[in-house]
């Protein structure tokens, strides 16, 4: 299932966790937080806002319905956020309200050719990585890094087994049966922080941390362009 093409069609209704932001979640993402074990008001002040500055240029991996893009607006008033997902989000992003500071780039492969180089300061992504698999996540982390600043720094939420065991299936909403399933059968592939050190070393990244620990399901890779 972890396919481009079930990718290109499983989120064709737009994925929206709610304001990532507000003190009192709404139900989506308070379901969604029992199930990674994580508050993302959290993730956002701790692992996302310390890397952002009024002129900073972002790069968003399949923002959806635009739930951590419109926080990281509200922190880059003179910046860039350029988004990149196989659905067409300027239907739920409307970039023309931003005032050149949104572009929702629609692509239908992972080579990021329409994006500039050596351009942006962030490469962002959430509930994304976790879907796919290992070779799709190399070569989604190659292609993004021709398009950052040296030193730039890159923040990606994925799937991560060994925490998932110990967090428990059921409670993360994931089925136990997957682990009888061969990848390209199931939407949460196989990973670990291991493995997922080792695909961005391979990708050309400097990982300063394979884990930030602030999901206790799913992990949060911390990656600098050399």
């Amino acid at each position: 299932m972890p396919t481009r093409n079930w990718l290109q069609q499983e989120f064709g209704y737009g994925y929206d966790s709610g304001n990532v932001l507000s003190w009192i979640p709404g139900w989506v993402r308070f379901s969604e937080e029992r199930r990674s074990g994580g508050s993302y008001r959290r993730i956002f002040n701790n692992a996302v806002r310390p890397y952002l500055h009024r002129s900073s240029k972002v790069l968003e991996l399949g923002p959806g319905k635009g739930s951590w893009s419109r926080a990281i607006l509200t922190c880059i008033p003179d910046g860039e956020l350029h988004t990149v997902d196989f659905q067409d989000v300027t239907r739920w992003l409307s970039p023309d309200t931003y005032t050149g500071r949104l572009t929702c780039h629609h692509v239908q492969d992972n080579s990021f050719q329409k994006l500039p180089g050596a351009y942006f300061d962030l490469f962002w992504s959430f509930g994304v990585l976790c879907h796919n698999e290992s070779a799709s996540i190399l070569e989604i982390l190659q292609s993004a890094r021709r398009t950052m600043k040296r030193g730039g720094v890159s923040i990606h939420q994925y799937g991560d087994w060994i925490k998932l065991e110990q967090f428990g299936w059921n409670r993360g909403g994931v089925p136990q049966t997957f682990k009888t399933q061969r990848d390209e059968n199931i939407w949460w592939p196989r990973n670990d922080q291991q493995a997922m050190t080792k695909l961005a070393l391979e990708a050309g990244w400097d990982v300063l941390c394979a884990d930030l620990n602030l999901l206790r399901r799913d992990s949060l890779i911390f990656l600098r362009n050399p």
